[in-house]
């Protein structure tokens, strides 16, 4: 099925974001950073509509590590995460939630009579 892997690490990204993380908040964002970087591996961005791409720029940039030290050896992800403002972690969660969305939407795309068909 088109899409069920993504659907897969951004329901697993959005969940993680929604639930208490053990090790705390950074750490929490962290792992949805990882679930997400899984999703976008790979995948054809082409396949997308406009806003799905958009939505897609939107989380490379909140995800972006270029330029960042880890001289903890914490893990870029974390160092990002802890450096994230509340605007940019409200911005994250929703560009997830939408994203884990249109994946889950889109693992089943519909024929011209509006029937559910598989996306091969």
């Amino acid at each position: 099925m088109k899409f069920s892997y993504q659907a897969k690490r951004f329901s697993d990204a959005r969940s993680l974001l929604m639930l208490p993380h053990p090790e705390g908040e950074t750490a929490c964002i962290a792992s949805a950073f990882h679930e997400c970087s899984l999703g976008l591996h790979n995948l054809n961005e082409q396949e997308l509509d406009d806003t799905a791409r958009d939505w897609v720029a939107k989380l490379k940039e909140l995800m972006d590590t270029s330029g960042l030290v880890d001289p903890d050896g914490r893990g870029l992800y974390e160092v990002k995460a802890a450096s994230l403002t509340n605007e940019e972690k409200f911005e994250l969660s929703g560009v997830i939630v939408e994203l884990a969305g249109w994946f889950d939407r889109h693992l089943w795309s519909n024929d011209k009579h509006g029937s559910a068909v598989e996306d091969t």
